[in-house]
């Protein structure tokens, strides 16, 4: 029963507890639902802040990596590698 967890959403939700089987489940105040971090409030800021952390990560590896700075060089490799990330969160 570890991984099962109870994430109350909503203002008024009374936060009931839950069992199942013979076993009490635990409160959780933030799950991930298909990789995407969701918290009580439905708040989407974590997210949009670990994607764009992702992409200035990818966007640093690019850089240090790529000795020349042609902006047809760069161009391909930031739409392929960086911009998905960043996309991603636009969409929520």
């Amino acid at each position: 029963m570890g991984k099962c967890k109870v994430l109350h959403v909503g203002r008024g939700n009374p936060k009931h507890r839950y069992r199942l089987g013979g076993e009490w489940l635990e409160s959780s105040p933030e799950e991930k639902d298909l990789g995407v971090p969701v918290d009580g409030k439905l708040n989407t800021s974590r997210q949009c802040a670990l994607a764009a952390q992702k992409a200035s990560h990818v966007l640093g590896c690019i850089q240090s990596s790529v000795a020349s700075r042609v902006r047809e060089g760069i161009l391909p490799l930031y739409c392929a590698l960086v911009r998905p990330h960043l996309e991603s969160c636009v969409q929520l």
